[in-house]
């Protein structure tokens, strides 16, 4: 078995499923939700999803080539909620998304121990993929959260619903036994 390729099967598949619970949360909500935070030191969905894209281009654009840290990208900018509309945010979305997953499409075994550079810092590939699925991660986890406040009663569960553990558990080993 060739661990590398393996390895970058299963991570973009994961990154794949943070991007699914994103895309899950984001189709339930509003204008107006995307745009609400709890006060001003709190960003809204539409921060947290700008900030996403701005990292992911900066990040996964020439990945192995240059820093991951672009001088194009203004993140500070990024925490500024001047998205006009839902369909720009989803387009801000797509478009760090579509970067990060063409990156990933392209690696190979042999890059996993490659070194690159993110803000000057050394990080062999292997630490840098960690390292931005732990932040897409906590961040989409945000998006999540948010949103399951936001929507309350009307929220679409994105994961087993309370009280159907046992009920999920039996499907489950129903259909891997019957394979």
């Amino acid at each position: 078995m060739d661990f590398g390729n393996e390895y970058l099967k299963i991570v973009k598949e994961r990154f794949e499923s943070v991007k699914d619970l994103g895309d899950k949360t984001i189709s339930q909500l509003s204008e107006e939700d995307i745009h609400w935070s709890l006060n001003e030191s709190s960003n809204s969905i539409a921060i947290i999803v700008k900030h996403l894209s701005g990292n992911m281009i900066s990040r996964w654009t020439d990945f192995l080539t240059t820093d991951g840290e672009k001088p194009s990208r203004k993140r500070d900018q990024e925490f500024e909620d001047d998205i006009s509309s839902r369909q720009e945010m989803v387009t801000v979305w797509e478009k760090g998304w579509i970067t990060l997953l063409g990156t990933m499409n392209g690696l190979k075994n042999q890059d996993l121990l490659k070194n690159i550079t993110i803000r000057g810092e050394q990080h062999t590939v292997l630490e840098a993929i960690e390292r931005q699925m732990a932040h897409y991660s906590y961040h989409v986890g945000q998006i999540v959260y948010i949103g399951k406040q936001l929507k309350d009663e009307s929220w679409e569960t994105l994961s087993i619903p309370k009280g159907n553990s046992v009920a999920y558990l039996q499907k489950m080993l129903k259909k891997h036994q019957s394979k």
